[in-house]
């Protein structure tokens, strides 16, 4: 899941969160989680002044984040000297599945 500005939105993008008007958590919401966003409704959300989304998935990268692969790899020295131990085995796959989970491969991203 990644927030980001509604102006970097594009048409086939999913909510991973309900949106409010005004980044306010209360309230009705505006259009809620799991939608998949289109041309219209990015429309209808610029004119009720939505700033910002949470999407799936990582859709945009900053320059200077690192990509995927690289935090992996990184997680992958943090456990290199405990991976014997089953328990901490466990727990790297456990990181290691949330992380593609939430971050998905890093093929066709956009840059800001």
């Amino acid at each position: 899941m990644q927030k980001i500005p509604l102006m970097c939105a594009t048409s086939g993008m999913k909510l991973a969160r309900d949106v409010f008007r005004n980044d306010s958590p209360v309230g009705m919401p505006v259009c809620g989680k799991d939608t998949v966003l289109t041309d219209s409704l990015l429309a209808r959300l610029d004119h009720l002044e939505v700033k910002s989304i949470y999407v799936e998935g990582h859709p945009l990268w900053s320059e200077g984040e690192k990509t995927l692969d690289e935090i992996l790899c990184d997680l992958d020295l943090r456990f290199e000297k405990v991976r014997n131990d089953p328990l901490t085995s466990k727990l790297h796959s456990i990181y290691t599945a949330f992380l593609k989970n939430s971050m998905g491969d890093s093929s066709g991203r956009q840059t800001l």
